[in-house]
Formats: structure tokens, sequence, C-alpha cells
């Protein structure tokens, strides 16, 4: 549990401290696009090479898969609801603020210290039914239902331009097939790859404005709301009536309280520079809540 709390708490201690590195001077607001730029295209598919190197897929466990993805599909299609009247702007802000987990960076240190290998493996089977919306899903969505871009082969383009995306994908595909890179590879990879959560956390802190318009904090509350309200119904409902093992159920109870993804405020900012900063909020806000109600529910779990 102490390693659980203070690895919850070095996050917050990241975010922080990129708050206070621009609010000094020592880094631009502007800094963020470059740190999103190497993240995106460097150290977030290092990590899911990191991810998947020892990633061992039991066929009968794929139905977690689908399980993220619909997950994210019923939050982007409620975040399209509330925003359905509203300007394109706030529409994109919802449908890429309401999906999206942080799993890689947040969830699976949870699960490795209280539910074990099994545990690990399906939240790394729910991640990759995630990783489709939170990598470019979302934002793809998003420029469909606001006019933005039309036609499938745009979606497609789109969709694939995503480096962390394409790697998810490729390394899913050579998993099914029993096929993993050799160790070589991953040797390289573990070194870009470990810098990912620290990058993520400090471009969150970068994008982070705690003196955020007051008219924009109720776009905050909605979100939050729609993720923690879903999160409530959907935790129930596996947890309690699916005839999934008992390992597995939990590991979906506290996946759909994991907080916001850390590219959120990188799509958002395509929209809208001020709704970035509001993404950035609404994000760090997650953290603490998920922290609170995953720490709760693991501690009944192991009680």
């Amino acid at each position: 549990m102490l390693d659980v709390l203070l690895k919850a708490f070095s996050f917050f201690l990241i975010i922080v401290a990129g708050y206070l590195l621009k609010q000094y001077g020592m880094l631009q607001r502007s800094d963020s696009v470059a740190l999103s730029k190497i993240m995106m295209n460097l150290t977030l598919p290092a990590a899911v090479i990191n991810g998947f190197a020892s990633f061992e897929v039991d066929h009968s466990l794929l139905v977690l898969v689908l399980i993220g993805f619909v997950c994210n599909i019923l939050l982007m299609y409620g975040g399209y609801l509330i925003a359905r009247k509203r300007d394109n702007e706030t529409k994109a802000f919802y449908m890429i603020n309401s999906p999206g987990y942080n799993i890689g960076c947040f969830t699976l240190p949870y699960v490795q210290g209280f539910l074990g290998p099994v545990g690990i493996v399906a939240t790394c089977l729910f991640d990759a039914g995630n990783s489709v919306i939170c990598t470019g899903g979302s934002y793809v969505a998003a420029s469909n239902a606001t006019g933005k871009s039309s036609g499938l082969k745009n979606t497609f383009k789109r969709l694939f331009s995503s480096v962390p995306f394409d790697v998810y994908m490729l390394l899913l595909a050579a998993a099914l097939c029993g096929y993993h890179l050799p160790s070589q590879v991953t040797i390289l990879t573990s070194i870009v790859g470990n810098a990912n959560p620290f990058i993520a956390m400090l471009i969150i802190g970068m994008m982070l404005e705690i003196n955020i318009d007051r008219s924009q904090l109720k776009h905050v509350y909605k979100v939050l709301a729609l993720r923690y309200g879903a999160g409530a119904l959907f935790a129930v409902l596996f947890y309690f009536y699916t005839p999934l093992p008992l390992e597995i159920r939990q590991v979906l109870a506290v996946a759909v309280f994991a907080p916001g993804s850390a590219l959120s405020p990188m799509f958002t900012s395509r929209w809208s520079v001020p709704l970035g900063s509001v993404s950035s909020f609404t994000g760090s806000l997650s953290i603490f809540i998920s922290i609170i109600i995953i720490t709760t529910l693991l501690t009944l779990m192991q009680a």
C-alpha cells in the first residue's frame, strides 16, 4: 500500500513541478507542444513496446479488449449528447475528455501491487481496447462529428497517423500470433519508455491553468460527473453481474475509475488552446479523485 501511495504522490509532485517551472519562466507553456511530440512519437510507443515484451495472451480473456473499447464508446457518446447543441470546440472537448483511461501510467502500478500476474494481463487487454480511443480514436470521432474531417479515407488516415495507435495494434496482432520482439529491441525501448510517465505528468503540469475562467468550470464538473457516474455503473455491472473470474472482475471494477488520458490535453489543444488548459485541469483533478476511489476499492478487496 505504501509503495502505491508513494507512486501516486510522485505523479502529483511531477505535475506540480511542471506547473511551477512554467509559472517561474523556466519553461514556457508552448514547450509542452515539443514535449507532446516527443511523447507521442518516442516515449509512449517505447512504453507500449515494453508492455508487450512479456505479454502472454489468454484467448479466453480477449473479451476484455471489447469491454475496454465499448466503455470508451459509451463515454464518448455521452459526451457528445451533453454538448450536441454547443459549438464545435466545446463538442470536441467533451468527446475527447469524456472517454480515455490512463491505464499504463496510473492504473497498472495499482494492479501490479494488489492483483498479481492475472490482473496485469487483464489490465493490458482492457487497455488494448481503451487505446483505440485514447491514442487517436476520440480525436477522429470529434473531427467527424463536427465536420472537420469527412469520409472513410480521411478517418482511417487520421486514426493511423497516431504512432502509439499503430504500435499498439501491430504488437497486439503479433502477440495474438505468439510473436515477441527480441530482447535487444526492448533493452533500447526500456530506456526511452521509462521516461514516458515523467513526461506525461510534466506536460499536464505545464498545461495546467489553476486560474481558469470560472465559466469553464461547468465543463470540468460535467465531464467528471459523466466519467465517475458511468464508472460506478460499470463497476457494479462488471463485479456483480458478469461470469468472469474474481480477479478479472476486480480489475474491471478498478480500471473504470482510472483518471483521464494524459493525451487528452494535447488532442484538445489542437481544437482550442484555452480548452486545452481546461482539459489539463480536468485530468489533474481526475488523478486526485481516482487515487481516493481506487485505493479505497483495493483496500476493501484485500480485506
